[in-house]
């Protein structure tokens, strides 16, 4: 399995587990992952929800042989199941971030409670470079999280950063030695077991309630340009330079 799944001690591990492709996401995992998500929110055992990648890497993103064999084209794809499994939740979620995270690697992270970053770890979002846009609500969160300069950054450029950055810019709570990430994560999850469960759940709500409405509105728009810029020469371009193993040209655009 590509998506390896376990309650421990009150938490719902969700482990990306394909390293033999940078844990590139594929809709099956996809679907995995929001399936678990969805189950453990309903579940009383589940205190919160950890998601961990390998320790040499989280997940370079989406698998795009996969992705763009069959690309998502309404609300009821995997990845957009996945969001709204992400967004929906209650429980807390706790992030362990090892290595890369590109592209909804980074911008999952925007959606965890508690970020847990390795010093090794390089986080990017480099949409504009495939010729796409921004995603999972980022377009709206990264902007009010960062400040609009070092957004245009991250967003415009898809500049790569480090975890002493994403704590820093208010990404990630803490970098830590990469051997320790996981640990630490699992030592905030477990926390959970002993607090009083309804109202965490219900203080969640309540610090998401002022954003959420316009946060799944940025997201449907989000998601409509995303899929128009999927079919646009450019897109086209910087995919098939990725297959031949070369820079796109975007010279004649």
């Amino acid at each position: 399995m590509s998506i390896k799944t376990a309650i421990v001690n009150g938490v719902q591990t969700l482990e990306i587990a394909r390293p033999e492709k940078k844990n590139a996401l594929t809709r099956a995992m996809y679907q995995e992952m929001a399936d678990t998500l969805v189950a453990a929110n309903a579940d009383n055992a589940v205190r919160a929800v950890l998601i961990q990648g390998q320790p040499s890497i989280f997940t370079s993103g989406n698998d795009i042989e996969d992705f763009m064999g069959s690309p998502p084209r309404d609300e009821d794809a995997p990845v957009f199941q996945f969001m709204r499994a992400m967004i929906g939740c209650d429980k807390p979620i706790v992030a362990a971030v090892n290595g890369a995270a590109i592209g909804i690697g980074t911008t999952m992270l925007l959606h965890c409670d508690f970020v847990y970053v390795a010093d090794d770890a390089r986080l990017a979002m480099p949409f504009v470079s495939l010729g796409l846009v921004p995603e999972f609500g980022s377009s709206l969160i990264v902007p009010r999280l960062m400040g609009q300069r070092r957004a245009a950054e991250k967003l415009l450029l898809g500049d790569p950063f480090t975890g002493e950055q994403a704590v820093e810019c208010g990404l990630a709570n803490a970098v830590l030695p990469a051997a320790e990430v996981v640990a630490q994560a699992r030592r905030t999850a477990e926390r959970f077991n002993k607090l009083a469960p309804s109202a965490v759940r219900e203080s969640k709500k309540l610090m998401r309630r002022a954003t959420q409405d316009e946060l799944l509105e940025t997201i449907k728009t989000e998601a409509e340009i995303f899929g128009a810029r999927l079919r646009s020469p450019e897109a086209v371009e910087a995919f098939q330079a990725f297959f031949q193993k070369r820079q796109p040209d975007f010279s004649k655009f």
